[in-house]
């Protein structure tokens, strides 16, 4: 019989342990910065799971580049509204 592939889950929680001691060195803003982009992680390991990608780590980079887009589309929008708003008062 072959086998049995990991989940992508579970290689993710595997690769996410591994990075502990990095996060254990970082300041504390820092690391609460850190584990806002595990969360990221995590958040998209539904789509992660479907790139069948062999190189855990990037699908890792990619979700926390997407969630990092949404939030920069999201600011430029509140930015150009604030401006429009303000150049019109």
């Amino acid at each position: 019989m072959g086998k049995t592939v990991e989940s992508y889950r579970m290689a993710l929680d595997r690769e996410l342990e591994r990075w502990r001691g990095f996060a254990r060195a970082l300041r504390k803003e820092d690391k609460k910065v850190f584990e806002q982009l595990i969360d990221i992680c995590r958040n998209y390991a539904s789509a992660g799971s479907n790139a069948t990608r062999p190189v855990l780590f990037e699908p890792m980079v990619l979700s926390i580049l997407l969630d990092q887009q949404k939030t920069l589309n999201r600011l430029k929008k509140d930015l150009l509204a604030a401006s429009k708003q303000s150049s019109s008062s």
